[in-house]
This record gives C-alpha cells, sequence and structure tokens, in this order.
C-alpha cells in the first residue's frame, strides 16, 4: 500500500475532515514581482498517484508590494482581486478565501521541546495533546503571529525516530516542535489587503514552506534538502530532513534587486533593465562577452537621446555580484542560526529569480552542494507558463492542504493571541479538546 493510500501516515496530517475529501482551495502567491493564483477544487486530489489538478490558473503583474512588504494596500488588493477573478473564470467557480504564500513579514522559526511524564499503560492521545500544550506554553512569541505548528519529532524514553507513538509504553514522551511565526502586524496587512479584495484571508504559508513542498522529492526531504525560494522582493531558505520541516529564514534581497542594480549601472530604465536582465542576463562570465554590444533606452523622455550602449561583459559584471552576495547571506544566515542540515543535504533553487541564467552554478560554487531547479512536481498538468520554478510557492500551497504534512493545524487558536500564560493555566479547553482530533485524525 502507498503511502498515499495510507491515511495513517503521520505526514498526510493536513487534510481537512470533510468525508476525505479536500475543501476547494484558492491558493495566493504574493510576490514582488507577480500575484499569482492556483484554484484546486475538491475533486482535484488524486490520491492514486499523490498529485493535484490544478483548475484554475492565473497571475499578474505585481501593484503595491516590494521587498516582501506591501507598501500600498489599494495597489496590492487590486492586483489580489484580479488575479483571483482570472483563476475563478478559468475554474468555473468562484471563491471567497484565500491562502497566502509569501516570503515576506519577517519569517522566523523556533524550535520548542517538551516532555511529560508517562504511567504504566500505553499512551494515548491525551499524552500527545499534554506533550503539545507543554511545548506551546514555552514558546512566547510577543508581536508576533504563529503561522504553522509542525511535529518534528516524538522520543520515547530517549528514543528517537517515533513517528507515532500512541499504544508504546514508556516513562516520558518528548516533543520537538517547530514554530513558525511573523510579524502580527504584517499578518493583520494581508488580511486587511483580502479584505479589501473582498477576500476572507484563510491563513498564510511560508513561501519556502510551500515552495519545498512542491519540487522535493520524498527522499529529499528524508535525507535532507535546502530549499532557496528567489523571488523578486525576498530570498527565503527552508530547511528539511526526516522528512520534517526543520528551519525557515528570510532576507529582503531578491531578482528585484539585481534590476535596480542593472538600472542604476547602465542608466536605464527599470523595464528596460528587466528586460536585460530576461534576455541578456546571466551570473557567469563566458568568453567574447567584450566584443558584444547590447542596446537599452535611456532615462527621461528626451525624443533626441539615442540608446545606451554597453557590452555585455558590463550586464554581467552587474548581475554576478548580487547574486553571488544574496546567496552568500542565505548561507551565512544558516550558519549563524545553526541550522540542522545534513552534510549530504542537497539544494534546490525556486522562484522566478532562480531561472536567471548562471544563478545555479553561482550557487553550486557558494554551497559546495548539488544544485537543482525545482519545479512543481506534483501538479503534471500545468501548462508550461505557469510549471516554473516561479509557481513552486502557490503548487505547494495545494500540495499541503491536499496531502500535507502534519501539522497541528486545529490547535494553532491556541497561541493565536499570543497569551502565553493562558496556555501555562491550562484554561484552553477548547483547542486542547481539538488536539486530542487532531491526533486521532492525523497520526
Amino acid at each position: 500500500m502507498s503511502r498515499f493510500d495510507d491515511r495513517r501516515d503521520p505526514r498526510e496530517g493536513l487534510r481537512v475532515i470533510t468525508g476525505g475529501r479536500t475543501p476547494m482551495v484558492a491558493a495566493v502567491d504574493l510576490g514582488a514581482s507577480k500575484i499569482g493564483c492556483f484554484i484546486m477544487k475538491p475533486d482535484g486530489v488524486r490520491r492514486e498517484d499523490g498529485t493535484v489538478q490544478v483548475s484554475g490558473v492565473a497571475h499578474v503583474r505585481s501593484r503595491g508590494v516590494r521587498g516582501g512588504a506591501i507598501v500600498s494596500l489599494d495597489e496590492a488588493a487590486g492586483a489580489l482581486a484580479q488575479a483571483v477573478e482570472r483563476a475563478e473564470a478559468m475554474a468555473g467557480v468562484s471563491v471567497s478565501g484565500v491562502v497566502l504564500t509569501t516570503s515576506g513579514g519577517q519569517l522566523a522559526s523556533t524550535r520548542v521541546r517538551a516532555a511529560v511524564s508517562l504511567g504504566a499503560r500505553p499512551i494515548t492521545d491525551q499524552d500527545l495533546s499534554r506533550a503539545i500544550q507543554m511545548a506551546l506554553a514555552q514558546a512566547r512569541f510577543p508581536g508576533r503571529r504563529p503561522i504553522h505548528l509542525l511535529p518534528v519529532a516524538w522520543t520515547v524514553d530517549h528514543q528517537f525516530g517515533v513517528r507515532d507513538p500512541r499504544g508504546m509504553y514508556g516513562q516520558k514522551l518528548g516533543l520537538e516542535l517547530l514554530v513558525v511565526s511573523m510579524a502580527e502586524t504584517a499578518y493583520a496587512t494581508y488580511a486587511h489587503c483580502a479584505e479589501l479584495a473582498h477576500l476572507h484571508l484563510e491563513g498564510v504559508v511560508a513561501a519556502p514552506f510551500a515552495s519545498g513542498l512542491a519540487a522535493l522529492e520524498e527522499d529529499e526531504m528524508d535525507l535532507g534538502a535546502v530549499c532557496i525560494d528567489m523571488g523578486g522582493g525576498s530570498t527565503s531558505v527552508a530547511v528539511f530532513g526526516g522528512g520534517s520541516l526543520l528551519h525557515v529564514d528570510s532576507l529582503n534581497v531578491g531578482g528585484a534587486h539585481v534590476t535596480s542594480d542593472i538600472a542604476r549601472g547602465l542608466s536605464t530604465t527599470l523595464a528596460g533593465a528587466e528586460r536585460l536582465k530576461t534576455l541578456h542576463g546571466s551570473a557567469i562570465a563566458s568568453t567574447g562577452e567584450d566584443r558584444e554590444m547590447i542596446e537599452t533606452p535611456p532615462r527621461g523622455d528626451d525624443p533626441g537621446a539615442g540608446p545606451v550602449v554597453a557590452p555585455r561583459s558590463m550586464l554581467k559584471g552587474i548581475i554576478a555580484p548580487r547574486v553571488e552576495e544574496t546567496l552568500e547571506l542565505v548561507r551565512d544566515r544558516l550558519r549563524a542560526a545553526n541550522a540542522p542540515i545534513d552534510p549530504a543535504a542537497g539544494i534546490v533553487l525556486t522562484g522566478g529569480a532562480s531561472e536567471l541564467a548562471g544563478v545555479r552554478e553561482t550557487a553550486l560554487r557558494v554551497f559546495d552542494r548539488p544544485v537543482r531547479l525545482g519545479r512543481p512536481r506534483r501538479a503534471p498538468h500545468l501548462a508550461d507558463a505557469a510549471s516554473g520554478p516561479a509557481f513552486c510557492a502557490a503548487a505547494g500551497v495545494l500540495q499541503r492542504a491536499a496531502f500535507g504534512p502534519r501539522e497541528a493545524a486545529l490547535i494553532r487558536s491556541a497561541v493565536a493571541n499570543h497569551q502565553p500564560r493562558h496556555v501555562q493555566a491550562g484554561t484552553y479547553t477548547g483547542p486542547l479538546a481539538k488536539a486530542v482530533g487532531w491526533l486521532r485524525t492525523n497520526l
């Protein structure tokens, strides 16, 4: 029996309990260069081969978003509404709520551990719930909103690698929980942006997490991989290992910064710089570029001004340092955070900026690890225009809704208002009861 047929697989835990069917999901990738929307209908889950069928796809040029943050609510809401309307028209449905995926909002992750004593009886759902509640009691996030609660590992009497401890005997049950959070103000801004677009915000998913779900193979998740999502306004990273998400981080440097560098260096417009980057840009040098000349429009509206002419080597001399610096920043951030990266883990690049020529080779040199470009591997029916690395995040949201991984989604209300004293006091009887239901369904 495959893992897609076994409903007790511990990594299949985000399926919404509606008679085994996943409800309609509208995923919106809120980026600095584009805003994309993928819609999956309830019958879009192909459990026999673990794929999803995307019914509606649309993307529009982003407006009101810069550096991973919303800078103009009205413009961002307008672009969001436009992308959703176009996807609705393709799918032939109407959606009322969306799940946003973003690298903005100051994404960060924290790992918390907890242990509870056991009696002379098999481990039950209530024991697992107590461990989760104890872990949440240690998680204090002033000014931040938890968006993911992911059990990383269970232990029974210090025995590691336990996927489902229920029914086992021991003296102590341990849990390691990964909490991914974002700035509370950013979350409130996203919610208000969706409201202005006449939509309900059903949740926010960290873009590198979603991209990893879409692009990584099962072996990569188990043995270790680093997914780097290179967007227009930001670059974010997710570390996977042992079948779980282990670390998330983000920095506000992306492909738009390369475009801005080109515009400044060649005294051209942003539109001209983007065109140059797309047609002639590369992060690595090659022979003969000093003799190859490129043209781009000048700034301003002087009709007598001729085009800006420069050797192609000058263009690459602008692009290469910025790309290398961005990847070095990611590497240094991972080292500073002591991220749990397996020595044999490879690098998977996603996001629109990763498609620039030479980025893979630069990443190979910076990280000294195997590097490949990632694509939405479990959405095989996507058109070519929507099946590249730039669409991994939106596809990953659908993959998450259909197949997991396991996530303590039903108890995140226990920390939604960031009142750990209430959690410590044990007054969240409702979420505690829901936790039992979540554990019964998903482990």
